[in-house]
């Protein structure tokens, strides 16, 4: 009893230092404006900046794990916003609710089109300029006030699309890498949604491949002005946008004065000339997004809408698609929230042998599962939020790729049983339910593909984490001359796999009714380090080629984080004493339960897979694959087939 009340007594202090480090909006700046579904003009608003106490950068959370070290801090959920910024949040999100509760997704969907008048109302909510600053027209919210609008845009895959083309990637080069000329010329039409943006990278010869595009900028003979030429497929918004950032390979002498052809980063406009786009792509899904191929014939572009530095393009593009993924797990949260409550409302009223199919056991399990991994997406994703306003240059970059991921595919899989619960309603174009789960299909594709996620993830943790394991890994290549070294290794990996001793003390930052799942925690971190030592060993500087290897190691983070968002949300509800927080330490509990043995399982092929008795199927698989691609597909010989 006396350890719970101290523990409450720490976090909340931890927590008002919290509230006083992290708010990220200057007092002094208010919209004058009287209506909050208008946004005020740039010449409306005045800024009065005060001094940013927030730290300048944070020591990334994932990247620590690689490391082999884990930040309690973390434990501790973040606050961002005072009580006072919370009601303004939530009188901004009332009006859109009320729009999207009234919102014909099945009339959008059906069409392929987003209505003229609908997309005015969203301009006269402000949807369009959420993150642009106040100066420019726009709401200025930060990452969590965002997150927080995104669970409501999320309802409706179409729209959300939408908005998200135009501000999470659209124009977010002009945010994050913008001079202030193109600032002001910019951003304030872009806020109002007089004008639409989209990113435009893919080409048909590259997709997660960036780097291997083909369109070309060439600068002018006067170097007043490049000539853009190429072509782009898969736009969202293309057909819609004014403004463009454009990504196309420049001539750039290097520092040993050669040649090289380098990513560039421009800023394009439709009036420039040149630019035209296809028709509407036909999709399967999010289909009244505007999705076509655009192509650019001698557009010229003048040099001073270069974005970045001229032949950096692939860091901005880079930085532009890390900074938007966050908020994919709030976006799908909400979707989620709507469907399933419409799910659960017909297991009430649907009878089968006599009772509602929510008295049965298994259905009710379906939903309790899909309400764990709700919870874990929300958690994680405004824990991100909350890395991103808690520091003036915040490095979240893994953290937002978890989301995406662990989100996207956990959306798919919870509209499955959705669909399943409801049965052939859920088959029936005649109900909205099935649009769900066409919605869904695009969310592990786009935005990076969660397998060049999964890898990107492993390998800019083992980068960061390289010099960290060099000295380990060197002699563990010569155990004869480091027997010693290697054997205590090897003691330490023993005793951390299957000793329930804690010396981290992790379980003594979390609510006490959670200090096994913490417990647990700590050693499957202790067990991951161990098991990236291994592989390094083995494989060296070919890691890079070892994907399956390297997905595990992504999976495994991906379940720590998870543990550590749910563990810091639930401690966080238990010792306020916030409504539902007993609901909350279940959520967890069950989440912390399924990850342990998803970790379990991965951490343990990760350290036996070059064991032949043991159950690794890898090289099964790799045998299989190679021999289908030799014969182009499925192969195997006909059930019914005999040797007579």
């Amino acid at each position: 009893m006396m350890l719970g009340k101290l523990w409450r007594l720490q976090v909340l202090s931890s927590s008002r230092t919290a509230i006083s480090c992290f708010s990220t909006r200057a007092a002094l700046c208010r919209r004058l404006t009287p209506d909050m579904n208008k946004p005020a003009k740039a010449n409306q608003v005045f800024v009065e900046k005060e001094f940013d106490k927030r730290p300048v950068e944070n020591t990334p959370f994932i990247k620590s794990l690689f490391r082999g070290s884990y930040d309690e801090k973390m434990l501790i959920f973040p606050e961002v916003c005072e009580k006072e910024e919370l009601a303004e949040l939530e009188a901004m999100v009332e009006p859109i609710e009320r729009f999207f509760d009234n919102l014909d997704s099945t009339s959008i969907d059906r069409e392929a089109k987003i209505p003229a008048d609908v997309l005015d109302v969203m301009k006269s909510l402000g949807l369009f300029g959420l993150q642009i600053p106040e100066e420019y027209g726009g709401l200025n919210l930060n990452a969590t006030k965002y997150a927080r609008i995104a669970e409501v845009t999320g309802r409706d895959g179409a729209l959300s699309v939408t908005l998200a083309a135009h501000q999470s990637i659209g124009l977010k080069g002009i945010l994050i890498a913008g001079t202030k000329e193109q600032q002001e010329k910019y951003l304030p039409r872009l806020a109002t949604g007089e004008q639409l943006a989209a990113f435009c990278l893919t080409e048909p010869s590259s997709g997660s491949d960036a780097a291997s595009i083909q369109t070309s900028a060439t600068l002018s003979v006067d170097q007043k002005h490049y000539t853009l030429n190429g072509s782009k497929i898969w736009i969202s918004n293309g057909g819609l946008a004014d403004v463009f950032t454009v990504f196309a390979k420049t001539p750039v002498k290097t520092d040993l004065g050669t040649i090289e052809n380098k990513i560039t980063a421009f800023i394009v406009e439709r009036g420039f000339g040149g630019v035209t786009n296809g028709p509407p792509e036909d999709k399967l899904g999010i289909r009244g997004s505007n999705t076509c191929e655009l192509h650019f014939d001698n557009t010229p572009v003048p040099v001073e809408n270069v974005l970045g530095e001229v032949g950096g393009g692939f860091k901005v593009a880079m930085n532009i698609l890390n900074s938007g993924r966050f908020s994919m797990g709030t976006s799908c949260a909400g979707a989620l929230r709507k469907l399933l409550g419409q799910t659960m409302e017909h297991a009430m009223t649907r009878k089968q042998f006599a009772k509602e199919i929510i008295e049965f056991e298994l259905i009710r399990q379906k939903f309790a599962k899909m309400a764990v991994s709700i919870y874990a997406m929300e958690s994680m994703s405004y824990m991100t939020a909350g890395i991103i306003d808690s520091y003036q240059k915040p490095d979240a970059s893994l953290e937002a790729a978890i989301v995406k991921i662990y989100s996207s595919e956990n959306t798919w899989l919870i509209v499955s049983e959705c669909l399943q619960i409801l049965g052939g309603l859920g088959y029936m174009k005649d109900y909205p339910y099935e649009r769900y789960l066409r919605d869904a299909r695009i969310l592990p594709i786009f935005e990076g593909t969660n397998e060049i996620l999964r890898m990107y993830i492993s390998l800019t943790g083992i980068d960061s984490a390289s010099s960290y394991y060099k000295d380990v890994v060197s002699k563990l290549n010569s155990p004869m001359k480091n027997f010693l070294f290697v054997g205590k290794l090897l003691r330490e990996r023993y005793q951390e796999k299957n000793s329930k001793k804690s010396t981290w003390l992790l379980y003594e930052h979390v609510h006490p009714t959670l200090q096994k799942e913490a417990e647990a925690m700590e050693s499957y971190t202790k067990q991951f380090k161990h098991a990236l030592q291994f592989i390094l060993s083995v494989h060296k500087k070919g890691v890079v080629d070892k994907q399956v290897h390297l997905a595990r190691l992504t999976d495994v983070v991906i379940d720590l984080y998870g543990m550590t968002a749910v563990l810091s949300r639930a401690s966080r509800s238990l010792a306020i004493g916030l409504p539902h927080n007993e609901h909350e330490k279940f959520l967890a509990q069950a989440f912390c339960y399924e990850a342990g043995r998803r970790l379990k399982l991965n951490l343990d092929e990760l350290t036996l897979y070059e064991d032949k008795t043991s159950d690794n199927a890898d090289e099964l698989y790799r045998h299989i694959g190679d021999e289908m691609v030799k014969e182009k597909g499925y192969f195997a010989t006909s059930c019914l087939q005999r040797n007579w």
